[in-house]
């Protein structure tokens, strides 16, 4: 197991002064002054590299545990992970999915908190000597929701197996029910063989899976008022007094020196096989963090006092994780990001674009938000049309997808941020001009225009005609006239 930084200094310090303090004698007892003085000049060098933090740049290559993880709660973004996926005992934490269980059959109807349970022979079955008990006495019948308690602060083994034949009837079916919900949530490396967390070598998960399972487990609120309480007071019952109940998780503790002020849920439990292990959750201003620390260590400090490094582990994280991470928007649903061109727009050739909805992201403090691309495709230029007013603020127009480090988010619908009227006489002359410089138009235009020639030749002809045609009527007549008088001459 990888020790961290201050605790291989103090052995590295302790030896390199050993090594050097023997040379020293040596070249004394050899009268050698120059390597004395060279060996002189190298003790306090050597002391300074015994300080120097091995893992400055990157804080948690030395966890102090065989697994861990460090995630946010309500996204699921993974913000560390050490052998996430390797399998070790679940011991004390299969109570997490033994309360989750209980839990969500008291919500569907399945039972109520307030149900008496009695205790049974048979659920004293399976509990061997060693194992966490408050010693319930068969026949003495306890509230399941005292129950839940005396099992997950109280670390209770036989109020598990109570709990789970409340809810199913036996141990065994129960089990079936916490592998089913397993499988639900999508832990595909946990198996369960029985609700009280006792060792067994075929009960395993991993961090990543306790991961899934707590941030389900903690969006149910009974859920999270038990695993919440450091303390608990049961009720008296038919043959006990209150029993006072003190819970693992010391992070929950504001007298302990593992106190964390923003973990408000937990459990922490250890074995001889699986060693020490918690999971917590934490919560400051907007940000959530769960923490799974696996096959930790206890260690005994100068003064004699003992450090369980699953909770210090646990602390480390969440302060690392708050320090160094913040959720940024780097893309706001208030800001125009962009400009599509319109035509026939009443004092406005353009309109504005914002984004739909905002893009949040955990980031890093030091990442600055102007390393992101942003990249805007607008429908209407995208098609090569003309997108034409009116427009109604709120009108999608295009989309815009955020990129940094070749991974992209969105894409998210870009709306138009105002009303743009449309301009009627600047429309009306946009239609004759589009009429008349249409091919149809043209060729109407054309044809209009022969029809006129045509119709003035006809005319012309017509006239032409009509000219000749009262011409020879006249001269008709001036010969009928003349023919007249003749005649008339020709009778006198």
């Amino acid at each position: 197991m990888r020790k961290t930084w201050y605790t291989v200094s103090k052995r590295r310090i302790t030896y390199i002064l050993l090594i050097i303090l023997y040379h020293i004698i040596r070249e004394i007892a050899m009268v050698n002054i120059k390597k004395i003085v060279i060996l002189i000049f190298l003790l306090p060098m050597s002391l300074l590299l015994c300080y120097v933090p091995a893992a400055a740049a990157t804080p948690f290559s030395d966890i102090v545990a065989a697994s861990a993880i460090l995630a946010e709660a309500d996204s699921g973004t993974l913000l560390f992970d050490d052998n996430m996926t390797d399998r070790h005992p679940a011991d004390a934490l299969a109570k997490i999915m033994m309360l989750l269980v209980a839990v969500s059959a008291c919500e569907t109807g399945g039972a109520n908190p307030d149900d008496l349970v009695e205790m049974t022979e048979s659920a004293w079955a399976g509990v061997d000597s060693k194992s966490t008990t408050l010693d319930i006495s068969p026949g003495e019948k306890l509230s399941l929701l005292d129950l839940m308690y005396c099992a997950f602060t109280g670390g209770a083994c036989e109020a598990c197996n109570m709990v789970a034949e409340k809810i199913a009837g036996s141990v065994d079916a129960f089990v079936g029910l916490m592998n089913a919900r397993a499988a639900e949530i999508g832990c595909e490396n946990t198996n369960y063989t029985n609700a009280d967390g006792q060792y067994n070598e075929k009960q395993y998960t991993t961090a990543q899976d306790q991961f899934y399972i707590f941030r389900e487990a903690m969006s149910h609120p009974l859920f999270a008022e038990i695993a919440g309480a450091y303390r608990y007071t049961t009720a008296a019952t038919n043959m006990s007094d209150p029993r006072k109940l003190v819970g693992s998780n010391s992070l929950l503790n504001a007298n302990s020196k593992y106190y964390y002020s923003t973990c408000t849920a937990g459990l922490a439990g250890a074995t001889y096989e699986g060693g020490y292990s918690a999971v917590a959750f934490a919560q400051a201003d907007d940000l959530s963090l769960i923490s799974v620390v696996l096959g930790s260590d206890i260690i005994i400090l100068d003064d004699e006092s003992t450090q369980m490094r699953n909770l210090t582990e646990s602390r480390r994280l969440f302060e690392w994780g708050f320090s160094e991470f913040e959720w940024r928007t780097i893309l706001s649903s208030n800001e125009p990001v962009a400009k599509a061109p319109i035509l026939h727009g009443a004092g406005a050739d353009y309109v504005n674009l914002r984004p739909e909805s905002s893009i949040k992201l955990l980031l890093s403090k030091d990442i600055p938000t102007d390393e992101f691309e942003k990249n805007v495709t607008i429908y209407s230029t995208d098609k090569g049309e003309a997108l034409e007013a009116p427009i109604t603020a709120g009108d999608v127009l295009g989309e815009i997808t955020i990129s940094r480090d070749n991974v992209d988010y969105g894409p998210v619908k870009l709306v138009a941020n105002t009303n743009i009227e449309l301009n009627r006489l600047e429309f009306i002359k946009m239609q004759i001009t589009d009429i008349l410089t249409s091919k149809t138009a043209r060729l109407v235009i054309f044809a209009l225009i022969l029809l006129i020639i045509l119709y003035i030749a006809l005319v012309i002809r017509y006239n032409v005609i009509r000219r000749k045609r009262i011409r020879r009527i006249k001269e008709a007549k001036r010969r009928l006239k003349a023919e007249r008088q003749g005649t008339r001459g020709e009778d006198e």
